[in-house]
């Protein structure tokens, strides 16, 4: 499948800059908890991935419930970036500047970061307003994206949260995303997914 990369973005981009841009649609939430409660309604979302300047992603979706009156359901925010060992052209911690020249300069410098199984390796860390942070490592290859959480960290008011996997592909222009879910003293199962368009 060909892929409209952006090139406008920075190099190390290039592997997941088909995901830049503005993503409307809707999704199913089907969250089985036992025999007798299971979670379940349609939901609209609208998914954002911008770029500042730097080497990830900025992330924010918004979902609300498919009513009469569109109840907000959850936001959540966070960034994505190829997964590599930072570097002296990193910035940070903090706000520590760089002290050297990133190696990254076009697209053709970014193909050492592939990994053995032909993809580029993937962090993505995203953050919820209930108190729930996750950090995903995965991978993506060509038009399709696997993640799954190395770590969850809950505020003490939290809900209990304990693991994830995401699933993304570009289908016929649309963003198809599967969201799995060990939740609330739960295994890891199905939670939710959805069908996106670019838009704007």
């Amino acid at each position: 499948m060909s892929l409209d990369l952006n090139t406008s973005l920075p190099p190390e981009l290039g592997p997941i800059s088909w995901l830049h841009g503005v993503w409307e649609g809707t999704g199913v939430l089907d969250y089985r908890l036992d025999d007798d409660t299971v979670h379940k309604a349609e939901f609209g979302q609208r998914v954002s991935f911008s770029n500042d300047g730097l080497p990830y992603l900025n992330y924010s979706s918004f979902t609300w419930l498919l009513d009469d009156a569109k109840t907000p359901l959850v936001s959540e925010t966070g960034y994505w970036r190829l997964g590599r060992d930072l570097q002296d052209f990193d910035a940070g911690p903090g706000m520590i500047p760089p002290t050297a020249t990133t190696p990254y300069t076009g697209v053709e410098s970014v193909e050492p970061l592939r990994n053995e199984r032909e993809g580029f390796d993937l962090e993505v860390a995203i953050v919820h307003p209930n108190g729930v942070n996750e950090l995903y490592i995965g991978q993506v290859k060509n038009a399709r994206i696997d993640l799954g959480t190395d770590a969850v960290v809950r505020s003490v008011g939290a809900k209990p949260y304990s693991a994830a996997t995401r699933l993304y592909g570009l289908v016929e222009g649309h963003l198809l995303w599967a969201w799995d879910m060990a939740a609330l003293g739960k295994d890891l199962r199905n939670h939710a997914s959805g069908r996106l368009a670019k838009v704007g």
